[in-house]
């Protein structure tokens, strides 16, 4: 008896977070199934087809190369900006870049409404910025730097760095050989976390996108929201479906990352 009122709660907690599961997961399902069903309305019993996902990549093919355009730039920017950066304040403790972190986190804080608001304020009148992706680029590298130097500088904060490059000093490496061989391979779970990261918020990232894009420089994200504005539903929800075809395999990559590395790191 007394071994079954033990349960009970563990019970009931995997019950809570089953149905808590369901409650978000469904929705999702419902709106993907809508995209390969031929009528919506009719459910389906009108039968399966993927007639909207080949429209959808008719329509918007140009929107999704453009999303991952983008997201790779993200990228490429986040990881020589943001690792060096990480590095440098997992090796310092002083006053100024302490500052420096907290106001790199700012972005994070505000919403992305406003920070693209701040773009356009001043950069806005160049009209040769303001209509290219780069514009949008900026942006998103504004919003994602700060969980690319984050992961990167836990990393660098969780392992003895500082002994392993006395070490490789002492054997005639300089700075750059140290960083190259030393640094970088050890840092690299911390790396591929923030660059995963980096790559999911750029793909799905919204509010400051509508704000910063044109019409020659729509996203991913922001085609969706058109699709479900002006088209039928089912157009919409398989533009759902493409979006999450992009963006699941990276987060289960991600997952993967976050829950093997300690474990590897752990039994060295």
């Amino acid at each position: 008896m007394k071994t079954a009122l033990q349960r009970l709660p563990v019970a009931l907690q995997a019950a809570a977070t089953l149905l808590l599961s369901l409650f978000l997961i469904v929705p999702v399902g419902m709106s993907i199934l809508a995209g390969l069903t031929r009528n919506d309305f009719v459910g389906l019993r009108s039968g399966l087809t993927l007639r909207w996902v080949v429209q959808v990549w008719g329509l918007y093919q140009d929107a999704i190369w453009l999303s991952l355009e983008v997201a790779m730039a993200t990228l490429l920017i986040t990881l020589l900006v943001g690792v060096p950066c990480g590095y440098a304040l997992s090796r310092s403790r002083g006053k100024l870049l302490r500052t420096l972190e907290s106001m790199l986190m700012l972005p994070v804080a505000m919403p992305g409404l406003a920070t693209a608001l701040g773009l356009l304020a001043v950069y806005g009148s160049l009209h040769a910025f303001r209509v290219s992706a780069w514009f949008i680029v900026v942006g998103h590298v504004i919003f994602t730097l700060p969980f690319m130097v984050r992961a990167v500088s836990a990393v660098c904060s969780s392992i003895d760095l500082r002994t392993l490059e006395e070490g490789a000093a002492s054997l005639g490496a300089g700075f750059v050989a140290r960083f190259r061989t030393v640094v970088l391979p050890n840092i690299r779970p911390g790396i591929l976390a923030g660059a995963l990261t980096v790559v999911t918020l750029s793909i799905g990232e919204f509010n400051l996108t509508w704000m910063l894009s044109t019409p020659m420089t729509k996203t991913l994200p922001v085609g969706l929201a058109d699709a479900y504005a002006s088209l039928r539903l089912e157009v919409g929800s398989a533009y759902t479906l493409i979006f999450f075809l992009m963006i699941i395999p990276l987060l289960v990559l991600m997952q993967r990352l976050g829950v093997n590395d300690p474990d590897k790191r752990a039994s060295r």
